[in-house]
């Protein structure tokens, strides 16, 4: 068997498995060192389909201890550095390969990355794209698979039997490669659109219907208000604008305190922090009010932003509460929706529309207030639709003036 029939052979087993990327990327590096291949710089790339990165990339260099995954953003895809690229240059001229000696007889830096890797002692360049069908490329089809960059810092560079081991490889990786990817992909969308733990639960296997499981949680829900007014008067985008604005402010605190958004509901947004025990109900109480506090300071810089721009202000709602939830699978077998159900969510709606008429942005359960003493004053016993009793709701103490009170 030869060199590169070894590494393959690995590569194949590898791609049965599932192994991170970065690891894979990190040992094919150390084993083609150990057939004397003399790499000292590797770079795999490719796109990837996800609401904030439009291409990753894993990065090793020869006294690196582990492989190190980088994100590139939408924003990056149109910059004068990527236009002046290796791989842009590639994509435009649909080249598979391409070869640069940095240093000696034939050098050519015609690309400003290889001026920078021939002054750090660089002496070879060799790039190599594999295309692949993949999920979210049907726009570009150029730019799917990978693309693996190798680099050697020997004076003589690669050997003709360096390169053709590295081409005799490049297909194994390539199916490894598009096997990890394509999981990855799946994953990023399921938990785009599902959320990460009903995204989790549905990769699990439970996607019958009727899948579920009970659970104690924290209920975060926000609504917007004036919506109705804001629909019929405003044009479509810029009315969606406006949603992804307020989507911003009543979310994004929330998802970095830990929360799960189960759902997006028109203008509202429902969201859930699981409790396993009372201290975890603190701890996670604690950092909500933070949350709620973040929320509404961001309201109020979005909406200072807005007013300078002559476009309509946000304001929204935000009602908590505490206790057993259903997390399971709803609708139809063809057609199902992984949501969370029970007394708690129901009630949580309804007080979060008293925030209307109580002059308060935020109302939470006594529930939610015996989690964190002190923090809370009474907003009295309210009726609830639905519910028969009335309940006590309170305010946050400790939040700031803008979450004390709705603003006017």
């Amino acid at each position: 068997m030869g060199l590169a029939d070894q590494v393959n052979e690995w590569l194949l087993r590898e791609a049965l498995g599932e192994p991170k990327l970065e690891d894979l990327f990190y040992n094919l590096c150390m084993k083609l060192l150990g057939i004397g291949v003399p790499i000292s710089r590797a770079r795999l790339n490719w796109p990837t389909l996800h609401p904030l990165f439009r291409a990753e990339m894993i990065s090793w260099n020869r006294h690196d201890q582990k492989a190190t995954l980088d994100h590139f953003n939408h924003q990056e895809a149109n910059t004068d550095a990527w236009q002046k690229s290796v791989l842009w240059h590639m994509l435009e001229y649909d080249l598979s390969m391409l070869r640069r000696r940095l240093s000696g007889p034939g050098k050519l830096l015609d690309f400003p990355l290889l001026g920078e890797l021939a002054a750090q002692g660089y002496t070879d360049y060799f790039v190599l794209k594999t295309l692949f069908e993949q999920p979210g490329m049907a726009t570009d089809s150029r730019w799917s698979g990978i693309f693996v960059i190798w680099g050697c810092d020997r004076e003589s560079g690669f050997t003709d039997e360096d390169l053709t081991i590295l081409q005799e490889i490049q297909r194994s990786l390539a199916l490894a490669c598009k096997s990890i990817i394509q999981s990855q992909i799946t994953t990023n969308i399921v938990e785009t659109y599902l959320g990460r733990q009903a995204g989790r639960s549905v990769l699990d296997g439970n996607i019958k219907l009727g899948d579920g499981a009970t659970a104690k949680a924290l209920v975060w829900y926000s609504d917007m208000r004036g919506s109705t007014h804001l629909t019929g008067t405003l044009p479509s985008e810029e009315f969606l604008k406006l949603l992804n604005d307020y989507f911003e402010c009543a979310a994004r605190p929330a998802i970095r305190a830990g929360g799960e958004v189960l759902a997006f509901i028109g203008d509202a947004v429902l969201v859930i922090f699981p409790l396993e025990s009372r201290a975890e109900g603190e701890r996670v109480t604690a950092k909500i009010l933070d949350a709620v506090a973040q929320s509404f300071r961001m309201r109020d810089t979005v909406n200072a932003a807005r007013r300078e721009r002559g476009e309509a202000e946000i304001n929204f709602g935000i009602g908590l509460n505490v206790g057993t939830v259903v997390f399971g699978n709803i609708g139809v077998p063809e057609r199902l929706s992984f949501t969370v159900i029970g007394s708690a969510v129901t009630e949580v709606e309804r007080i979060e529309k008293l925030t209307k008429t109580l002059d308060a942005n935020v109302l939470a359960t006594a529930q939610v207030a015996g989690l964190v003493p002190g923090r809370w004053s009474s907003a009295g016993h309210h009726c609830l639709a639905g519910v028969e009793e009335p309940m006590e709701l309170f305010v946050p103490l400790d939040c700031g003036e803008a979450v004390l009170k709705a603003a006017e």
